[in-house]
């Protein structure tokens, strides 16, 4: 599924305008990119956890090369289903 075809499920789902459902979309995608920057986490009960992963520093090897390279530290958004979710897809 890809973007449009999640706003047309939404709009169907919520009796929106496709529009509307499009800023809903692009509202709640905006706010979750915030709140990871802030290093926040944003949890919804039965559905999942959105968190930010920290990764350090580490030493890994050129492919081609062999030679060995730093690897910087870095962040990562990172999504935990939550145990209803689980249980929706098994």
């Amino acid at each position: 599924m890809n973007r449009m075809e999640l706003v047309a499920a939404i709009a169907e789902k919520s009796e929106l305008s496709k529009k509307d459902a499009e800023k809903a979309l692009k509202a709640f995608t905006d706010v979750v990119a915030e709140e990871l920057k802030k290093g926040e986490q944003i949890q919804l009960v039965g559905f999942g956890t959105f968190k930010v992963s920290e990764r350090a520093a580490r030493e890994g090897r050129n492919p081609q090369t062999g030679e060995p390279m730093q690897i910087a530290a870095s962040k990562s958004p990172k999504f935990t289903a939550g145990k209803a979710l689980k249980d929706a897809l098994n």
